[in-house]
């Protein structure tokens, strides 16, 4: 790990503030991720700022219905909080389903949505990527890509992203508020928060080096039964090969996000109208799949979406009934 200089921020304008003052400097919170990345050298931030202190470790009630997540926040007190339980379950469903207990007890709302790729070629500084050294190529292209994308890839990046929390928060519509050192703040809508690779890979969201993330806001309940199906080699501890994330009414009306399919959360939301028109799982997979380019070896990924929505549509047509 390289030298790095260090500093706790007592407010969001002076971590912010921070940020913009030393260049190459990152936020801390967790650091579930970033430690990690900085001993393997993928990471070299020249200073760390910690974030731990802001009072963004609070889940509100908005004046619409909805939730306020404070960017700190730590998964297992997320998953655990009654109003996400009660109204948002497949959040906490999608929570309780990634990493493990000691790291959900460490990991942040924030982290969660910024944490990187864990494609093995980001992470074997031996191999090329495109998006830990731009223009260097992608090995997985040529290589093992079994764990890899299957829409919305390029020919510079075929990685996923990992999380799971990030999923379920595309189904719910959520929204990420931020703050940067002029005091600019945004609330960006969670479809447009994560970038597709193109040819720039390295750049996975548009915040800017200043930008701290405040908060996570979800919208009024939407009811229906909502369900988060992960598939994964092994029963914990295992990035998803696909997960599922849905809200299904009785009429037929459904918001279906999938993992591990994508470089982002993947929603279409042009695909949920074959269900409202009693679609069933493979045309609605047909929908959300369209333009898909799998590789030799991760081309079952698309028979196992259509799997793994049919089991969630079947689970809740059940709980439903």
């Amino acid at each position: 790990m390289k030298s790095f200089s260090y500093e706790r921020a007592d407010s969001p304008a002076a971590a912010a503030a921070a940020a913009a003052r030393v260049p190459g400097a990152k936020f801390i919170g967790g650091g579930t991720n970033l430690l990690d990345l900085m001993k393997l050298q993928i990471e070299t931030p020249a200073h760390l700022i910690d974030v731990n202190d802001l009072g963004l470790d609070e889940i509100e009630s908005t004046d619409d219905g909805g939730l306020r997540i404070g960017a700190g926040v730590r998964n297992t007190d997320l998953a655990a909080d009654p109003r996400v339980r009660n109204d948002y379950a497949v959040l906490t469903r999608a929570l309780v389903s990634g990493a493990s207990g000691q790291l959900r007890n460490q990991a942040t709302t924030a982290g969660n949505l910024l944490q990187r790729t864990r494609c093995p070629y980001f992470y074997d500084t031996n191999q090329r990527c495109n998006k830990r050294r731009p223009g260097s190529g992608c090995g997985a292209l040529a290589g093992v890509s079994r764990q890899h994308a299957i829409v919305g890839s390029s020919d510079a990046c075929i990685a996923t992203h990992p999380s799971d929390m990030a999923v379920a928060l595309r189904c719910l519509d959520a929204k990420v508020s931020t703050v940067r050192s002029d005091g600019t703040r945004r609330e960006i809508p969670i479809e447009a928060f994560h970038r597709l690779p193109g040819d720039t890979p390295e750049r996975e969201h548009d915040l800017a080096a200043d930008e701290l993330i405040t908060a996570v806001t979800l919208p009024p309940p939407v009811g229906g039964t909502q369900l988060y199906r992960k598939v994964r080699d092994r029963a914990s501890y295992a990035f998803a090969l696909v997960s599922v994330a849905a809200i299904v009414h009785r009429d037929g009306r459904a918001q279906v996000a999938l993992g591990g399919v994508a470089h982002k959360p993947w929603r279409v939301e042009t695909a949920e109208r074959e269900l409202a028109r009693g679609g069933d799982a493979r045309t609605t997979a047909a929908a959300l799949l369209a333009g898909a380019r799998p590789t030799r070896d991760n081309a079952y990924k698309v028979t196992l979406v259509e799997r793994t929505l049919a089991a969630v549509l079947a689970q809740a047509r059940e709980s439903g009934s």
